[in-house]
């Protein structure tokens, strides 16, 4: 089936919404954790934005998926939401920057990658060279500077990686509510799940969060996860999977400008060689088909008579 290319004006809206939204949600968590708990800010996130999300899918006339639909959704936010993007807030929070925080996420397609293989998706060298690039700029990256001196933060970023790759492959192949419910569900199961753990590991406000902090909060919440998933939603429907993901290899850039330009942060020349690394690496996974397609595979029909 043929795809009708998009119209300009709303492609571009998605794209830099993708582009620089998500990319900036990484200094707002630094702002925001400066005067919330991080598990209950991320909590706190994920649970108003789910139920905003709801709300206005519920007021359009959508109705509610069904309970397995509905658990395969919640078990993928578990998996992207609350390990996945709680583990950078946590490690934002022991004061990993921003910046670094970003570079070390964009290595998510690279575990992608590597659960596709597990799963039996077919796999191209280029996209292994990326592979390989990548452990590349991890090493460089851990090894001196912010998080050489940070391994605990380090870790869970890594974790957090992990999860959110292997939540997006297993997410590809199970049955989830239709469009724009899936991330509803999959926000509300983040959000309850992370205000539980911010119960039990015994977090709490010393202090009423200041006015940055509960912008910071409501940026997260309205920008980067009720406008962002629409935009998201918009895109995988309209373009090719290479232009929708393309994010992934933009969003560390626009971080690190960010926590550079406005809250102190700096990197060291070995950081600066690692995210080039990573950059290129998710480059060569993501879009490495496109730039260096492989050749047809002509096979020979054999004559019966």
């Amino acid at each position: 089936m043929l795809r009708r290319a998009p119209a300009l004006l709303p492609l571009l809206a998605a794209l830099f919404t993708l582009y620089f939204i998500w990319g900036s949600t990484y200094f707002a968590i630094r702002v925001g954790v400066e005067s919330w708990p991080p598990m209950m800010m991320a909590g706190l996130r994920f649970l108003l934005a789910g139920v905003i999300l709801l709300a206005f899918l519920l007021l359009r006339g959508e109705k509610l998926p069904g309970w397995r639909a509905a658990g395969n959704a919640a078990l993928v936010g578990i998996l992207l939401l609350t390990v996945g993007n709680g583990a950078v807030t946590i490690a934002e929070h022991q004061q990993v920057p921003s910046g670094i925080a970003a570079v070390m996420v964009a290595t998510v397609p690279l575990f992608a990658m590597c659960f596709s293989r597990l799963f039996g998706m077919p796999t191209r060298w280029i996209e292994w060279l990326g592979i390989a690039a990548g452990l590349v700029g991890i090493i460089l990256l851990n090894s001196g500077g912010h998080l050489g001196g940070n391994p605990w933060g380090a870790l869970i970023i890594l974790v957090g990686s992990i999860s959110w790759a292997f939540g997006s492959v297993w997410g590809s192949r199970i049955t989830l509510p239709a469009g724009m419910m899936a991330g509803a569900v999959e926000l509300l199961a983040a959000g309850v799940v992370l205000l539980l753990g911010s119960q039990l590991s015994g977090e709490k406000l010393i202090a009423a969060p200041d006015l940055s902090g509960l912008l910071a909060l409501g940026y997260l919440i309205l920008f980067g996860s009720v406008i962002a998933i629409n935009a998201y939603m918009y895109l995988i429907r309209n373009v090719s999977p290479a232009v929708a993901t393309s994010y992934a290899y933009v969003n560390p850039i626009v971080a690190v400008l960010l926590g550079i330009g406005f809250a102190g942060e700096s990197l060291s020349p070995r950081e600066w060689l690692a995210l080039g690394v990573i950059v290129l690496a998710v480059v060569l996974v993501t879009l490495g088909k496109y730039l260096l397609p492989g050749k047809p595979v002509i096979e020979r029909v054999k004559r019966t008579d």
